[in-house]
């Protein structure tokens, strides 16, 4: 029998375990409604706007990736997109982790011992000594913003933490955070911040620098550099005593970390290549990052060389430079002005693009295809004299005649007589034609034709379309299409014919001896300069092996410039550009196959002198030169179906004075016999230029298809 106590006992044993079950049901209860509460909670969160906070400035890079341009965001704020990997110096990422989240590679979004530690503090101390939320968490506040400080705003965080953890990686959350972090006003992101403090990239930061840009986006508004520079000052101090108290910095580093000073004004954000980079963003306006062949290091020396230059320059001379890669038409360096904020200058107009006349500048391609066609040799003899063409004589810069000159004097001394009179034989409308068909057009003046005039300047063309054509000289004679923006499916572009290969080097290696400037280096450029009628633009073209450059001078508006011309103004800028590329020189090409090299004394008959059309004196009833077969524009079946070699081709001539010379592509091949014809190898398939000159100079030419 259970004794009376034993009883009661077990009573209220029975009454407290029943207590126990229905507080545990209870607690069971509403932990499981706290989590049906918690799990709709976090259901009904929209997801995460990581589309929205991968957003940034555009920026245009150059051929290398540096940073040439940024532009602002709509609502104005700076944030450049930043790769910790690439843009971002190791010691201040290694500094930002040690005193913001040590352990940032090991947790999950949220650190338990952070948050603990951190409210441990604020119980014992009455106010935050240093916070507990992660990277992760501070980027959940940067891409969902919220005034309030509330426990449901921190619960919002650590479950947008654990969210981003699981689709992002720790690289890219690093590297989200260095995007948005503040830095006081307009600017987000480290990479900004940078530029904006301290004119670099963070890419090489000192230890104070480090230490400043981890300490102003704890509170970026009241640490602002331009506003607040004392308290950033002091902020940045902090940081680094915490890390020596840590043993994260050497004390002798810290102390001369303290030293330096704080920045207290905002530098202006990049602009190397304002035209070029105008232009892209008006052709790629959505396009986050653009990319342009330009060579940051040569456009900032040839930026520096037009202000420099500028300097010299009275009243409101602009100019223009513009630097080509000939292998690849791809441009290096594009200064429209000397100043893009100069409106006394019309800074804002790229001059590059800007239709002028050309002076003496295609003197060159008229040249070429006198070489081309045959009846002229760089080492002929030609009249420079006075001539007139119906109403028109024209004249040499300097008002005199130099008589009789070889044909390479002629060029570098840029006589017009000379160049004028191949122009005549040439024609106009062909070398019109020629340059069209390398991909140029030239301005006529309203209802005007190509006329002799456009071989001194009579015709309207862009800088960038003669540095084009003076590249297509130093590719031999093939024009390609010049290059600014980088397209990743680019193919390789199509060369365009300017004229034949041996014509072209051998403009090329006259314009290589041109008498360069004062105090410049001979035989190192082919270079030829312009000055147009009135003194209203200075040119300079020049090429090496490498690169072609291009330079204008002049007033934007149109006005003279009394004195300017292109030998003392633009050809001193073209050589000091080609010294600013870093690089020396490189050769020209060696010359084609079957070039004509040669003395006067040696050349054929027909080509030791130039001799104007209609400038010799037929005896009795001789016939003018002509080609009698082939015919103009025939196509010849010269090849078997063995395809190895072409039976002789057979020409045919009337009239002329022997002796006679046989040129095929402008090369001899030997002479006309007694009975005027000729057994000719054709050179291979496709089309044939073939010449006949006479022993007073007549010439006559067809152009045949072998097939």
């Amino acid at each position: 029998m259970r004794r009376p106590e034993t009883i009661a006992t077990a009573s209220l044993r029975q009454r407290h375990w029943r207590r126990v079950r229905l507080a545990s049901v209870a607690l069971g209860g509403a932990t499981v409604a706290g989590l049906v509460v918690a799990a709709i909670w976090i259901s009904s969160l929209p997801p995460l706007p990581l589309d929205q906070a991968r957003r940034a400035s555009t920026v245009i890079l150059d051929r290398n990736g540096k940073l040439l341009r940024a532009f602002a965001m709509a609502d104005g704020r700076w944030r450049l997109p930043v790769s910790a990997a690439s843009n971002v110096d190791p010691g201040y990422a290694e500094l930002l982790l040690t005193y913001e989240d040590r352990r940032f590679r090991s947790h999950l979004g949220v650190d338990p011992l952070a948050l603990g530690r951190a409210a441990f503090q604020i119980a014992t101390r009455g106010h935050i000594v240093s916070g507990g939320s992660t990277i992760t968490m501070q980027l959940a506040r940067l891409m969902e913003p919220r005034r309030e400080r509330s426990i449901s705003a921190k619960l919002r965080q650590i479950v947008r933490a654990l969210q981003i953890e699981r689709q992002l990686s720790k690289d890219e959350i690093l590297d989200l955070y260095l995007t948005l972090a503040p830095f006081g006003g307009n600017l987000e992101g480290v990479r900004a911040a940078s530029f904006a403090y301290f004119g670099k990239e963070p890419k090489r930061l000192s230890l104070a620098e480090s230490a400043l840009l981890v300490a102003l986006p704890q509170s970026p508004e009241t640490r602002r550099l331009d506003r607040f520079p004392d308290a950033a000052h002091a902020a940045r101090d902090r940081v680094l005593a915490r890390m020596v108290a840590e043993n994260r910095v050497s004390r002798d580093d810290a102390d001369h970390a303290l030293l330096e000073s704080v920045p207290r004004l905002r530098k202006a954000m990049p602009l190397l290549a304002p035209h070029a980079t105008d232009q892209a963003i008006s052709k790629l306006k959505d396009t986050p990052v653009i990319r342009l062949t330009l060579d940051s290091t040569i456009q900032k020396n040839l930026e520096a060389l037009a202000r420099d230059r500028m300097a010299g320059f009275g009243g409101n001379v602009s100019m223009g430079i513009l630097a080509v890669d000939n292998a690849t038409g791809e441009i290096l360096a594009h200064v429209g002005a000397p100043d893009y904020f100069d409106a006394r200058r019309a800074g804002q107009v790229d001059m590059t693009r800007a239709v002028r006349s050309p002076g003496s500048t295609l003197k060159p391609f008229i040249y070429g295809l006198a070489f081309e066609d045959g009846f002229v040799h760089p080492e002929s003899l030609i009249g420079d004299r006075a001539i007139r063409y119906g109403s028109y004589a024209p004249e040499n810069f300097d008002m005199t005649f130099q008589g009789t000159v070889g044909v390479r004097r002629a060029l570098q001394m840029s006589l017009n007589v000379p160049a004028i009179a191949l122009l005549d034989r040439v024609g106009s409308s062909r070398l019109t034609a020629r340059i069209r068909q390398a991909g140029v057009n030239l301005i006529l003046p309203k209802d005007e034709v190509p006329g002799l005039a456009m071989g001194l300047g009579g015709v309207g063309i862009t800088l960038n379309d003669l540095v084009r054509l003076y590249a297509g000289l130093a590719r031999l004679g093939n024009a390609m299409p010049l290059r600014e923006l980088v397209k990743d499916d680019a193919g390789e572009p199509d060369a365009r014919r300017l004229m034949d290969q041996s014509a072209a080097w051998q403009v090329g290696n006259i314009l290589m001896g041109t008498p360069p400037p004062d105090n410049a280096p001979h035989n190192r450029i082919a270079f030829k300069t312009g000055t147009s009628y009135g003194y209203r633009d200075a040119w300079s073209i020049g090429f090496d092996g490498r690169m072609t450059i291009g330079v204008w001078v002049g007033r934007p508006d149109g006005a003279p410039v009394p004195g300017l011309a292109g030998r003392t103004a633009a050809a001193p800028i073209l050589f000091d550009a080609f010294a600013r590329t870093s690089k020396l020189p490189a050769a020209l090409p060696k010359p084609p196959k079957g070039t004509l090299i040669s003395t006067n004394a040696k050349l054929p008959l027909p080509l030791r002198r130039f001799r104007p059309a209609g400038d010799f004196i037929r005896t009795g009833s001789e016939q003018a030169l002509r080609i009698q077969f082939p015919l103009n524009g025939s196509r010849i079946d010269s090849y078997g179906p063995d395809e190895t070699s072409g039976s002789a081709l057979p020409v045919k001539v009337a009239g002329g004075v022997l002796p006679m010379t046989m040129l095929v592509n402008g090369v001899a091949v030997g002479d006309i016999d007694s009975r005027r014809q000729k057994l000719v190898d054709p050179p291979g398939r496709g089309f044939v230029r073939l010449t006949v000159m006479d022993a007073t100079g007549a010439a006559d030419t067809v152009v045949v298809r072998i097939q």
